[in-house]
């Protein structure tokens, strides 16, 4: 189940004793495992002190097992974190078992663990960390599946960030107006890599910045403007419009700042493609938000893109995307600067 369901479920049914924490996007892992440990135990951090035992990523079933059924002696319950890896990962050759045991055959560890997490003392809980898929055909899984819960904690991408950005700014009293929510979303979808702790730390930053309920894209502006892919997107965003005095002026900013030149060719790469694909689909008959789905795109910033690709034609974006790869060769064999940027940037913002 997703962040929202496991919430929910904890809200409703209160606390259950075995939990998989796992997947790619760490945040929501870190929130899901504080929220859980707040419900069981609404006292405070000092009810947990001697409750709480944090295993090692090495601790092996005998190990685990009796910690679950050791009895505690300082508080009235036994919670346990436990690193996932040895447990619910992909198995890649012989670990705990291949096959199970039958007849009077020696249970194997993991049918063990199966056993006592079916089964668990009323005192003791159990929450397994996993920072990756885990692997769902393991009996281990469908295990804490049936008798406990399992996040499923997918890696955030631009076009599925919409959730998290309603939930924070729902959570910061905050909402943000028409350009605010475009310039957010051509940001992040410019991002290589979305850290949703990062976002989530700038918008509360943004929380104490205004006192106004509306955040306008100046408000965000003042948060993002710093951070590379970001001053990337304005530079892209004026090449769209055509403005080269205003592109020029973004890309010199960049390398004053000193922003590595191959990922500036990066993005106007990763620009080019994108607008020739679309140009693709668009002689396909795909309009508009139709294009958010092949694109991998957020439907508002797919609708945006749509528009701006009017502005060019597939002879101008071919050029460009030679003249960037020749660009990328001179730069690592240093063979040239940024002229060779600037070059392709011109060339772009001619109207055609």
């Amino acid at each position: 189940m997703k962040y929202g369901e496991l919430m929910a479920l904890l809200k409703k049914e209160g606390p259950r004793q075995v939990y998989l924490l796992s997947g790619e996007e760490s945040y929501y892992i870190d929130k899901a495992r504080d929220r859980i440990l707040a419900a069981l135990f609404p006292e405070g951090s000092e009810a947990m002190q001697d409750a709480l035992q944090k295993l090692g990523a090495d601790t092996d079933v005998d190990t685990l097992i009796g910690q679950i059924e050791s009895a505690p002696f300082f508080a009235d319950k036994n919670v346990i974190l436990c690193p996932g890896g040895r447990f619910f990962k992909e198995k890649k050759g012989a670990e705990d078992e291949k096959k199970p045991a039958r007849g009077g055959k020696k249970a194997t560890p993991e049918e063990r663990l199966i056993a006592v997490l079916s089964s668990m003392p009323p005192y003791s809980y159990v929450i397994f960390d996993l920072r990756e898929k885990a692997d769902k055909r393991r009996k281990l899984y469908k295990t804490v599946d049936k008798y406990g819960a399992v996040l499923e904690s997918e890696a955030v991408r631009a076009w599925t960030i919409g959730d998290w950005l309603r939930d924070k700014l729902l959570e910061i009293g905050k909402e943000l107006d028409r350009e605010a929510y475009a310039y957010f979303t051509g940001a992040v979808g410019m991002m290589q890599q979305i850290s949703l702790s990062y976002l989530d730390k700038e918008f509360d930053k943004l929380a104490l910045y205004t006192t106004e309920r509306r955040l306008t894209r100046k408000d965000l502006l003042q948060v993002f403007s710093s951070i590379p892919e970001v001053s990337g997107f304005a530079m892209v965003d004026a090449v769209n419009a055509k403005d080269v005095k205003r592109a020029l002026q973004l890309l010199q900013r960049q390398i004053d700042d000193g922003v590595y030149m191959p990922l500036i060719l990066g993005l106007l790469v990763r620009q080019v493609r994108q607008l020739w694909q679309i140009k693709t689909l668009m002689a396909k008959g795909l309009r508009g938000r139709q294009l958010a789905g092949p694109l991998e795109l957020n439907p508002f910033i797919a609708e945006k893109a749509s528009k701006a690709s009017h502005g060019f034609t597939e002879a101008q974006l071919k050029k460009a995307f030679l003249d960037l790869a020749e660009a990328d060769y001179r730069l690592k064999t240093g063979q040239g600067g940024p002229e060779l940027l600037e070059s392709v940037i011109i060339d772009l913002c001619r109207k055609q």
